[in-house]
């Protein structure tokens, strides 16, 4: 549902025939199917009358359909069949086309509200050429028009030759030898009712000029958008056609409204040249000053008004604050704008007329902000919120007269910054504000509150283009932001959907307990993913927005070793791993390793990373970590160096608990606990190491602890103090393990004996206390107490 060349037909062709069994009792189906995306092309829809144009285009329509299968017969060797469809054709409509006309209208609504009952919407490319049809139809109603006018005209003058200026559309559209009523009141009704349709086609023309600029804003966040302006170039200059041809036929034409009609298309052709001026490329929305910068202009009617050789005009560029931007736009008398905010240099570049490409602009190639003055701002507002633009502007001269026509174009609004810890602020404005801003705004008013459902629709557009994936945010991911942005774990999806995000909440109050705001984490986390987990992300491998709470719930009953990458809530721009572990007593728990940042994952890659860790077995639910991230890890081949192989290597530190190969000791269960337990909310205290893993000689064994566990033993250590008796207290042994040596396989010892600590004094269940000789020696501190401490004889 999203290819812009998607048609009617394809999707029609793709629902069973027996549904569409009524709608082509009048036109054979077969038909239907060779006409295929033909049909739909054509401006059926909009032929609603049965004057003298609708019958013209109907029977053009019914000519064109009959070309075109015949056409089709020519190149099909059993033509037969189709040849017998033109004769049905032709003897049914040929007399009343019109009929046709509305036999094809019925099966396209038909076919419409088939596609809007499957897929709940029409698909963009179908409303587009829908908009695009109307236009096309007005067009040639106007073009009509003009040679109704010049007909009437020539009839009142005796005059049967065609005026120079219009004769070319005598072929186009032949009109009837004889006009009724050729009187002038006729010929002001007929120039007062073609000046008003041109008006109309103006505004249409003019909306969707500014559904381009709307596009073009949205691309800002990311949105796909279609920047080609040479259909709206062509759409401009054949109403600036229509406009001079009118133009010739009035002034000779001597109606009574003549002058009132000359005004109204002096001020269609005058909103035409203004409104064709605009900015092609845009300068950057987030502008650091001292910084180089780029944009581009673009006068759509100049190549059709400025013919060679032309005066150079010169267009500038400056500053303008958000309250000047507004006295601009809201003032009717086109005051010139005389006064800048800033200073911007190289801020004027030549209007040029590109033969080849058909295009009139001026390119700015280095335009720096040298300074800027700041605006009056409320209390609470900082500089990253304050928006201004640039205006861009010329004077040109048309005519023989060399009428001026004064040209302005403001850009996007812009932030600017002086520092780069001011960038991720801006970002936030300038998101917002091409999100929810509405079409021929005042500048640059835009909303407090919008719906989350919008919010979340536009975090997932700005991250998809930023990352540059065409996998987007889940539902899940929807209620866990709404969670994290609302700081609400009750609400249910459903309320989440019902409620409304202020910017505040967007970008300035702290989430609780943080201090950062939830852009300013959640664009840590594009920006994380842009440059080290695009592939993970792409690959479905990072579930990512995801709480600690739904961790556990994912993980409580999953196996030891399985683990999940979710994106870290304590600090920005970190990505944490979750995985079951063992406890010491046996049970299992959810760990989170610290968060991998920018910083580390530079180093080494997460697939790296979670290869090095032995605990990581299984990714959630059920996928080999090495099918998963086999085909991502770093596979260098050696080298021949004089040096012994080394590598960077990740560890954890985790010492009451376990990896997924340890084997639960039963003694353990003396210790209480619960299996699934989550770990503490903190992450461990040393939970990530860089280690060096070097390769030695085979001849070298490394020998791990075995990983069943003996009883704990009960150490009495006598030694421990003279002055009173010592409680006994349980002591861990002491496993040693070698440095991990790369390229050898470590190998448990089975029969890991623990002995008991050397030299240990034997303790009698009472102690005298110390003799007067022995107290004064003991509190003497010049004394050596070391003797106290010695083993007996």
């Amino acid at each position: 549902m999203t290819s812009a060349k998607m048609s009617l037909w394809s999707l029609i062709s793709d629902m069973p025939p027996e549904r569409f069994s009524n709608l082509y009792e009048e036109f054979p189906r077969n038909v239907r199917c060779l006409l295929g995306d033909w049909l739909e092309n054509q401006p059926w829809e909009f032929i609603n009358r049965s004057d003298h144009f609708c019958v013209f285009l109907a029977a053009r329509l019914l000519s064109a359909m009959v070309e075109r299968l015949q056409d089709l017969a020519n190149k099909n060797c059993q033509s037969g069949p189709i040849l017998q469809l033109i004769a049905s054709i032709e003897n049914t409509y040929q007399g009343n086309p019109l009929h046709l006309v509305g036999v094809i209208k019925g099966i396209l609504e038909g076919e419409h509200a088939a596609v809007q009952e499957k897929f709940q919407h029409m698909p963009l490319s179908i409303q587009r050429q829908r908009e695009e049809l109307m236009f096309g139809f007005n067009l040639q109603k106007l073009q009509y028009r003009v040679q109704e006018i010049q007909k009437l005209q020539e009839q009142m003058n005796g005059n049967t030759r065609a005026s120079v200026q219009v004769n070319t559309l005598d072929l186009q559209f032949p009109t009837q030898e004889n006009l009724q009523g050729a009187s002038p009141q006729n010929l002001q009704t007929l120039f007062l009712n073609t000046v008003g349709e041109l008006e109309e086609a103006k505004k249409c023309l003019l909306v969707r000029l500014l559904i381009w600029k709307r596009q073009q804003q949205l691309a800002g966040n990311g949105m796909p958008f279609d920047e080609d302006l040479t259909p709206l170039q062509k759409r401009l200059e054949n109403l600036v056609d229509i406009c001079f041809q009118l133009r010739l036929q009035l002034a000779p034409s001597g109606i009574e409204l003549q002058s009132r009609l000359q005004e109204r298309l002096d001020n269609i052709f005058s909103g035409l040249i203004k409104k064709s001026f605009l900015v092609d490329k845009q300068p950057p929305q987030v502008l650091k000053t001292q910084t180089k910068f780029q944009a581009t202009v673009r006068f759509l009617l100049g190549p059709h008004l400025l013919k060679p050789p032309h005066t150079s005009f010169m267009v500038s560029a400056d500053i303008v604050t958000e309250k000047q931007a507004r006295e601009l736009t809201t003032s009717h008398s086109g005051a010139i704008f005389s006064e800048s905010s800033g200073e911007i240099v190289n801020n004027t570049a030549p209007l040029e007329t590109n033969v080849t490409n058909n295009t009139c602009c001026a390119l700015f190639k280095n335009m720096l902000l040298k300074k800027i003055k700041r605006c009056d701002r409320k209390s609470t507002e900082s500089v990253t919120e304050e928006k201004c633009a640039i205006l861009f502007s010329v004077t040109i001269s048309l005519g023989p007269n060399k009428t001026n026509f004064h040209l302005q174009a403001l850009s996007l609004p812009i932030v600017v910054i002086v520092h780069g810890n001011q960038d991720n602020n801006a970002k936030a404005t300038i998101l917002w504000d091409n999100a929810f801003a509405v079409p021929n705004r005042i500048p640059f008013v835009v909303s407090e509150r919008v719906s989350w459902d919008a919010m979340f629709d536009t975090l997932n557009q700005k991250f998809m283009a930023e990352v540059q994936t065409t996998e987007g945010l889940q539902k899940d991911h929807y209620f866990f932001l709404a969670q994290k942005i609302f700081d609400d774990n009750t609400a249910t999806l459903e309320e989440f959907q019902k409620r409304h995000v202020s910017w505040s909440q967007f970008n300035k109050e702290m989430l609780p307990g943080r201090g950062f705001t939830f852009w300013q984490w959640f664009e840590g986390v594009l920006d994380l993913t842009k440059k080290y987990l695009k592939d993970y992300w792409s690959g479905r491998l990072i579930i990512g927005f995801i709480s600690k709470q739904y961790v556990f719930r994912y993980l409580s009953n999953a196996p030891v070793g399985t683990f999940l990458l979710r994106f870290s809530d304590s600090e920005i721009g970190g990505i944490s791993i979750a995985y079951v572990t063992y406890c010491q007593d046996g049970t299992t728990q959810v760990e989170n390793i610290q968060p991998f940042t920018a910083k580390q994952l530079f180093i080494r890659s997460l697939a790296d990373c979670v290869m090095d860790l032995s605990q990581l077995e299984t990714l959630y639910p059920d996928k080999p970590k090495l099918e998963a991230f086999g085909r991502f890890y770093n596979t260098e081949k050696p080298t021949k160096t004089p040096y012994i192989p080394a590598k960077l290597k990740i560890t954890v530190d985790m010492p009451c608990s376990y990896s997924a190969s340890s084997v639960q000791n039963p003694a353990m269960s003396k210790l209480h606990g619960q299996p699934g337990m989550p770990s503490d909310p903190a992450y461990h205290e040393d939970p990530m190491m860089f280690t060096t893993s070097m390769d030695l000689s085979s001849s070298i064994s490394t020998t791990y602890g075995s990983p069943q566990l003996p009883e704990l033993m009960t150490y009495n250590l006598g030694n421990a103090s003279p002055l009173g008796p010592v409680e006994p207290y349980p002591m861990q042994p002491v496993v040693d393990m070698d440095v991990c040596m790369s390229g050898i396989t470590p190998t448990c010892a089975r029969d890991l004996q623990l002995h008991v600590v050397p030299n240990q004094i034997s303790m009698p269940d009472t102690i005298l206390p110390p003799s007067d000789e022995e107290l004064d020696h003991l509190l003497d501190s010049m004394h050596d107490l070391n003797r106290f401490c010695q083993d007996p004889a």
